[in-house]
C-alpha cells in the first residue's frame, strides 16, 4: 500500500515538472554562453595581465605581432596579383596574420590594447598606465611591421605582379582623403572591438576562429584601414617606392590611428561597457568603489599614488598617529618565521609598536583567474588560515598585531603601495628566490629607484637565523645607524653580543680607525660592544673573516641604495655569498640624488 502511494506521488510529480511538450517545467536553466557581466569580467581578467606585463615583454611579444602582420600584406598582395585583383577572391587569406596573432597571444594595437580600457573605466588603472601600455605595444608593432616590410622589399619575396599589387595597396592608402581614411578606421576600430567582446565570449577555438576570420575579413572588403597592417604598407612604400615617411604618416597612418583607436574605445565604452550591470565593479575587484583609484591617481597616476589597484587588497589605510608601524611583507608563512621573529624583537622595544603581516600572493604570468566574490572569499580564508602560524609568533612577543592580503601580478610594487597606504616606519622583509618578489627585475620599481625610501628597510637573506652573536661593519651614515638599532633591539631582548667592525685602508690609519669607532659606538649605545678596527682596505675580505665567528651580519647599504641591488641582482655581492651566517641589509632614507639613487653613489 505505500509503495502504491510512493508511485502515484511520483507520478503526479513528474506530471508537475514537465510541461506538455515534454520538457522540464521545473529546475534550474545551464546556459551555454556567459551573461555580458562574465564576459566583462573576463575581460578585466585579459586587462590585469595586459597592464601588469613588464615593457620588455609587452614590446616583444608587440614585435612579433607586427611581424605576423607581414604575413597578412603577404598574402593580400600575392592573391591580388593571382586572382587578378577579383574583389572576393584577392582577400580570402587576409585574416591569416590576425589569426596567428589573436590564438598565438601576441600583442596588437587595438585587440589587445581595448581591454585596459576597460580597467581604467572602472578606475581600477590610471589614464597614463593606459597610455604607457599603448605606447609599448603600438612602438613593439611599427618595429615589427617595420621589418616585416624591409624583408619583403629586400628579400626579393615578391613577384613582380605581386610587387605591383602591393605598391597598389599601399598608395590607395595614401590616396584616400584623410576624413575618408579616418571614418574607415573607425569602423575598422569598431570590428576589432567586436572581435575582443565575442572572442571573450566564446568557450572553444573554433569559435574563435570562426569570428577573428570573419570580422578581419571584413576589413578588407569594406575597404577599411587597420593601423599595423597600414603602416606595414606605407614602410614598404618607402623603401620600394618615392614617397617619403613623414607624408605617409601624416597622410595615412596617422588617421588610421586615430580612427582605429576611437573607434574601438567608443564601442568598448558606449556599446559594451554600459550594457553590463551595476554589479560589475563588485565582481571586478570585489571591494567596489572602496579600491578604486582617487579622481587625481587615476588622472595622474605615479606621480600621485597609486597607478593600479590589486585584484584583492584586504589592508585598510590608517591614521598618521604616533603609533610604529612595522611592516612584514610575507610570501609563504610557512617558512617566513624568522622574519617575523626579526619584526617582533624590533617591535618589543617600542611600545607602540604594532606588526602589520601582509600576505602578498602573486598570481603566475598568463594566469587565468575568475573574478567572482565565491573566488575572493575563498582566498582570503585560505590566506587567513596560513596567517595563523604568524599571529602565534607575534602573541608570543605580546605585541599588537594586523594582517592583511594582496593578490597582484607585481608583488614587488605591492610592498611600496602597502607601505604608504599603512604609513609604515620600518619594513622588514625576506629576500631570495622563493619569495614572490624574487623576480622584481620583471616589474616595473621605478618610483622606488628615483624617489627617497617611504621608511626604514631591512632585508634578511636567512640561513638560519640566529642573533647571539651580532657582527656589525660600519662605516658611519644612516645606514649604519639602522644597523645599530637592530643590534640594540636583539641585545635588549635577546641578550646578543655584538661585534662592531671598522674597515681603514691602511695600517698608517689604524688609531684615526679606533677614534672614530670609538666614538660612533658611544653615540649609538654600543660602548659596551667589542670594538674590531681591520687595516687591510679590504671591507668584503673582513666581513668574512670576522663573520666566521659570529652567527648574523648587520650590513648598512652605504655605498649603493638597497633597492637598486634588490632589482638588479647585484645584491648578491660577494659578502652575501661567501659568508655562512644571516645577513640582514639595512637602509634608510636619506638625501642621495636621484642619479645616485639610480645609479649608486
Amino acid at each position: 500500500m505505500v509503495d502504491s502511494e510512493q508511485e502515484d506521488e511520483e507520478t503526479v510529480r513528474d506530471a508537475v515538472e514537465s510541461a506538455r511538450s515534454g520538457a522540464p517545467a521545473v529546475g534550474a536553466v545551464v546556459r551555454d554562453r556567459f551573461s555580458s557581466d562574465e564576459i566583462f569580467q573576463r575581460i578585466i581578467a585579459a586587462a590585469d595581465e595586459e597592464v601588469t606585463s613588464s615593457s620588455r615583454e609587452l614590446f616583444f611579444s608587440a614585435l612579433a605581432g607586427g611581424f605576423a602582420i607581414t604575413i597578412t600584406f603577404l598574402l593580400y598582395s600575392s592573391m591580388s596579383a593571382t586572382m587578378d585583383g577579383d574583389p572576393l577572391l584577392s582577400v580570402l587569406l587576409y585574416p591569416l596574420g590576425f589569426i596567428y596573432i589573436i590564438i598565438g597571444g601576441y600583442q596588437l594595437y587595438t585587440e589587445n590594447t581595448l581591454p585596459p580600457v576597460a580597467l581604467t573605466l572602472e578606475r581600477l588603472a590610471s589614464i597614463p598606465e593606459l597610455l604607457r601600455h599603448w605606447l609599448i605595444v603600438l612602438s613593439g608593432n611599427f618595429a615589427g611591421g617595420a621589418i616585416g616590410a624591409v624583408a619583403l622589399t629586400w628579400g626579393d619575396v615578391f613577384s613582380p605582379e605581386a610587387k605591383r599589387a602591393a605598391l597598389s595597396h599601399a598608395e590607395h592608402g595614401i590616396e584616400t582623403p584623410v576624413a575618408s581614411l579616418f571614418a574607415k578606421a573607425v569602423f575598422a576600430g569598431l570590428i576589432v572591438a567586436g572581435v575582443v567582446w565575442v572572442v571573450y565570449a566564446s568557450r572553444d577555438t573554433i569559435s574563435r576562429l570562426v569570428v577573428i576570420y570573419l570580422a578581419f575579413l571584413a576589413i578588407p572588403l569594406g575597404d577599411l584601414f587597420h593601423v599595423v597592417v597600414s603602416f606595414t604598407e606605407l614602410v614598404y612604400l618607402v623603401l620600394a617606392g618615392d614617397v617619403g615617411l613623414s607624408i605617409g604618416i601624416t597622410q595615412f597612418v596617422g588617421p588610421v590611428l586615430l580612427g582605429n583607436t576611437v573607434g574601438g574605445v567608443v564601442l568598448v565604452t558606449v556599446v559594451n561597457y554600459f550594457q553590463t550591470s551595476e554589479r560589475r565593479l563588485e565582481s571586478a575587484r570585489f571591494e567596489g568603489v572602496d579600491r578604486q583609484l582617487s579622481i587625481r591617481e587615476w588622472l595622474f597616476g605615479t606621480l600621485v599614488g597609486r597607478s593600479y589597484v590589486s585584484m584583492i587588497d584586504t589592508s585598510e589605510a590608517v591614521v598618521d598617529d604616533d603609533t610604529y608601524r612595522i611592516l612584514v611583507p610575507i610570501g609563504n608563512p610557512r617558512t617566513e618565521s624568522e622574519i617575523v621573529n626579526l619584526a617582533c624583537i624590533l617591535a618589543s622595544e617600542r611600545p607602540s609598536a604594532v606588526i602589520h603581516a601582509v600576505h602578498i600572493v602573486q598570481t603566475p604570468p598568463r594566469a587565468s583567474m575568475s573574478y567572482d566574490h565565491n573566488q575572493r572569499e575563498r582566498i582570503i580564508t585560505e590566506s587567513n588560515e596560513l596567517m595563523e602560524s604568524v599571529r602565534e609568533i607575534v602573541d608570543s612577543y605580546d605585541v599588537s598585531y594586523e594582517s592583511s592580503t594582496v593578490v597582484s601580478h607585481r608583488s614587488f610594487q605591492e610592498v611600496f603601495t602597502t607601505t604608504e597606504r599603512e604609513r609604515a616606519d620600518l619594513v622588514v622583509m625576506g629576500w631570495g628566490t622563493d619569495r614572490p618578489w624574487g623576480d622584481a627585475r620583471a616589474e616595473r620599481p621605478i618610483d622606488e629607484l628615483t624617489s627617497r625610501l617611504p621608511c626604514d628597510f631591512l632585508v634578511l637573506k636567512d640561513r638560519g637565523f640566529d642573533a647571539s652573536k651580532i657582527l656589525l661593519p660600519t662605516a658611519g651614515g644612516p645606514d649604519s645607524v639602522l644597523g645599530a638599532e637592530v643590534a640594540r633591539a636583539c641585545r635588549s631582548v635577546l641578550g646578543s653580543t655584538i661585534t662592531v667592525l671598522h674597515v681603514v685602508d691602511s695600517p698608517n690609519e689604524h688609531e684615526s680607525g679606533e677614534q672614530f669607532l670609538a666614538e660612533w659606538a658611544a653615540d649609538n649605545d654600543l660602548g659596551d660592544a667589542e670594538l674590531v678596527v681591520d687595516d687591510s682596505g679590504d671591507v668584503g675580505d673582513a666581513i668574512c673573516r670576522e663573520s666566521r665567528e659570529h652567527s648574523l651580519v648587520i650590513v648598512g647599504a652605504t655605498e649603493k641604495g638597497l633597492l637598486s641591488r634588490l632589482v638588479t641582482e647585484s645584491l648578491h655581492f660577494d659578502v652575501l655569498n661567501e659568508v655562512d651566517c644571516s645577513v640582514v641589509l639595512a637602509e634608510r632614507p636619506d638625501s642621495r640624488t636621484i642619479f645616485e639613487r639610480l645609479f649608486g653613489d
